[in-house]
């Protein structure tokens, strides 16, 4: 591998508060260690479009605390064609870019590992997506900051189901992914958690409601996972209202405020540490690879690995926790 001199770094994919933080980090580490640094805008369309600029120190001042991206995101579908990415590399290569810093989730680093091969360019992924459904890491950035949000949610909604004896049915992101709705329904007091990963009929979901009618509670609230396989939590509600009408039921979808918002402490360290990792990685020779955390300890992982949905499974304490907590 030829000596770094200029690391381009870019978002790309949904937005996670964190992103900011983890921008910085890069950009800072590698001013430190005497590289220069081009930000790219909208991510692999920018790299296209060639919206492309210098990144200094204060660049990168007074954003830690920012949700979003200050260097915007887009999908790409350009980028999926051969054509798109060799436009893409003249490009990158025109800038002087001869490594990348890539933040993202699932398909920001398909398109990283792909370009990296094509073109031998060296390449660390940084996981920033609320979803947690990467390999590699145990958390992704964004993460904590959308739980938190989704338990004030659920603390709010609460209070109104309380004072008026109402079942609400609160659909929270995460795609194929059961994660924020089995952490959030577990802070939040769910008294019923359905998620991807887990079939749960309609028929046990009732009995499980029917079941806290007999207890007298005075409302309960049910965590439906938008990527569940009975279709949502307005057809969810539908059903059992159909069979089960103790209470007055009504849907609460949380939809992208899930996305925004300032990040929290746990973000804001976590993307820190990933982003002076990433650059320092790229700096010792590592490549196509996405940087994680264990534990405590910052570790790396392949791409080809990191994008593997093999070993991605939820915490089985946690759903017999979640369980015994609803009764």
């Amino acid at each position: 591998m030829e000596e770094i001199t200029r690391i381009g770094v870019f978002t790309s994919g949904g937005d996670s508060p964190g992103m900011n933080a983890a921008i910085r980090a890069a950009v800072r580490t590698a001013i430190y260690n005497g590289k220069k640094v081009t930000g790219i805008y909208h991510g692999y369309q920018g790299m296209i479009d060639n919206t492309m600029f210098d990144m200094d120190s204060p660049s990168v001042s007074s954003i830690i605390q920012q949700g979003g991206t200050i260097l915007k995101t887009a999908r790409c579908m350009a980028f999926r064609t051969p054509e798109g990415r060799a436009q893409a590399y003249e490009n990158v290569k025109a800038a002087g870019i001869d490594a990348l810093v890539a933040i993202g989730g699932d398909g920001t680093f398909t398109g990283a590992e792909i370009f990296s091969r094509e073109y031998d360019i060296p390449v660390m992924c940084i996981p920033g997506t609320i979803d947690n459904d990467l390999n590699g890491t145990d958390l992704t950035i964004g993460y904590d900051t959308a739980n938190n949000t989704v338990i004030d949610a659920i603390d709010k909604i609460r209070d109104t189901a309380a004072s008026h004896n109402r079942l609400f049915f609160v659909e929270v992101m995460g795609r194929d992914s059961g994660c924020i709705a089995l952490n959030a329904g577990i802070a939040g007091g769910a008294e019923a958690i359905l998620l991807p990963e887990k079939d749960t009929a309609i028929e046990e979901l009732i009995e499980m409601l029917e079941q806290g009618a007999d207890s007298n509670k005075s409302s309960m609230i049910v965590i439906v996972a938008e990527g569940d396989k009975n279709g949502g939590a307005t057809n969810v509600a539908k059903r059992v209202k159909e069979k089960f009408d103790y209470f007055d039921t009504k849907v609460s979808i949380l939809g992208h405020l899930q996305r925004g918002g300032a990040p929290s402490s746990a973000d804001r360290v976590l993307a820190t540490r990933m982003g002076y990792s990433a650059v320092m990685e790229l700096l010792k020779g590592n490549s196509r690879a996405t940087i994680g955390v264990r534990g405590s300890e910052i570790v790396t992982t392949p791409l080809e690995e990191a994008l593997s949905k093999k070993e991605l499974k939820l915490n089985e304490d946690l759903v017999e926790i979640a369980k015994i907590m609803a009764i």
